[in-house]
């Protein structure tokens, strides 16, 4: 039996895929020119089957390793490269670059607002984790980005002679602020070098990568770092993080990441590196579902009424689309359906909990094949006011368009009576 709920539900599929025809056809264009320069990357490194191979022990002259490397490097236009399963996280890959170019009495300047929760702790600004920044005497203060907006003359009156890092956060995180489009990032870093040359220009580019047609490192940052169990892994990198950038700071990371004297130099990883490689070529399709899922969620849930953000039309320089749900229930509404549609763990229902890193209970829905994988679909978010949460990822856009309409269902079953009927 059809009900009115259900009727309503299929009205709004088809609206909201009508209402995303056009971004769509960008999207193309996106991943077809990201396609091309991976494989071109492949092609000028001599990619070979026998790079696949791992290695043991100390790892030297591992050839896979060196070889995912070069090919990052090109990609991402930067005259080095540092890519490892050792890197745990993303949070893991930021916090050792920063420990690696940042002494005591150093400065470091946020210069789009606050950063993603867990960088916070990295700093010491939220807790007191052992050995953050702060501990160690760096030097800290952030440049707001007043209603959602970085401000290019706060960003120039705020770097110093004194601030030896600029971090630039290039995606939202758990803000209201917009991700840093190419434009967005040339000025600011611009304005940055303009103000103090020496300044060091750290792009966070979790979430950003291959969404659009250039990377930070070509818009004029020094380095630059990420996660591959995000946008570069393709969903089926394991594990592990990526720095790309200025040769001597690249080294300096790798001494930071294994120890002083031994650099990039060691590091075995007996599994082999396929995945890491198959999973670049397959990232910059990968990222273009996922953008495609995003697009659809923001047509969705602006015609249920909900403030999104970004809406539909605006340029996407990551892959994070927030919702505005309002309560503590309907949050977890959302995060019951889009778990439910998960292709591990569907059948288990999220609740808030801590988590090392934040201060508010988090909501997660993320039954990924990669344990904490946002390249696959997930929503999670802090519970506090005004209850927004992150839907992002999705390797396949299907799924994405499942998972959401799921996701409204059970938001507008709240709104029927009990028999799939809707209120009037």
């Amino acid at each position: 039996m059809t009900t009115a709920l259900d009727l309503r539900l299929q009205e709004l599929k088809r609206e909201a895929l009508a209402d995303c025809r056009e971004a769509f056809v960008e999207y193309q264009d996106i991943v077809s020119y990201n396609t091309d320069k991976v494989i071109r990357a492949f092609r000028e490194c001599r990619l070979s089957e026998h790079h696949f191979h791992g290695s043991s022990g100390y790892g030297y002259n591992d050839a896979g390793r060196e070889k995912l490397e070069e090919i990052v490097a090109h990609v991402f236009q930067a005259p080095a490269a540092l890519v490892r399963p050792h890197f745990v996280s993303g949070t893991h890959t930021l916090a050792t670059v920063l420990l690696a170019l940042l002494r005591p009495q150093d400065e470091l300047v946020a210069v789009v607002g606050a950063p993603y929760d867990t960088m916070q702790s990295v700093i010491g600004t939220r807790g007191d984790a052992p050995g953050n920044l702060l501990s160690i005497g760096v030097k800290y203060r952030e440049i707001p980005a007043p209603d959602g907006h970085y401000d290019l003359q706060a960003i120039a009156d705020g770097i110093t002679r004194d601030t030896t890092v600029a971090l630039i956060q290039r995606s939202r995180g758990y803000s209201a602020r917009a991700s840093l489009l190419p434009k967005d990032m040339r000025d600011i870093i611009r304005t940055i070098k303009e103000k103090n040359p020496r300044t060091i220009c750290f792009v966070d580019n979790c979430y950003g990568e291959f969404t659009r047609q250039q990377e930070p490192y070509e818009l004029g940052a020094d380095i630059v770092a990420g996660s591959l169990i995000k946008n570069p892994g393709g969903g089926l990198a394991p594990t592990g993080g990526y720095v790309v950038g200025r040769e001597d700071l690249v080294e300096r990371t790798a001494h930071q990441l294994t120890a002083p004297g031994l650099g990039a130099e060691m590091g075995s990883y007996a599994s082999g590196y396929r995945w890491f490689f198959q999973g670049l070529f397959m990232a910059p399709h990968v990222v273009g579902q996922a953008l495609m899922g995003a697009d659809f969620a923001a047509a969705l849930f602006s015609r249920m009424g909900y403030e999104v953000s970004p809406q539909l039309g605006e340029s996407r320089s990551d892959l994070v689309q927030s919702v505005v749900l309002r309560s503590a229930d309907n949050m977890q509404r959302f995060c019951e359906g889009i778990q439910s549609y998960s292709p591990v763990d569907g059948f288990v229902r999220p609740i808030p909990g801590d988590l090392p890193g934040y201060s508010d209970p988090v909501i997660m829905a993320a039954g990924t094949f990669s344990q904490g994988s946002t390249i696959e679909i997930s929503a999670d978010g802090p519970m506090r006011d005004p209850y927004v949460v992150y839907l992002q990822g999705g390797l396949v856009f299907e799924h994405n368009v499942l998972a959401a309409m799921e996701a409204a269902r059970r938001l507008l079953a709240e709104e029927s009576d009990g028999f799939g009927r809707m209120r009037v």
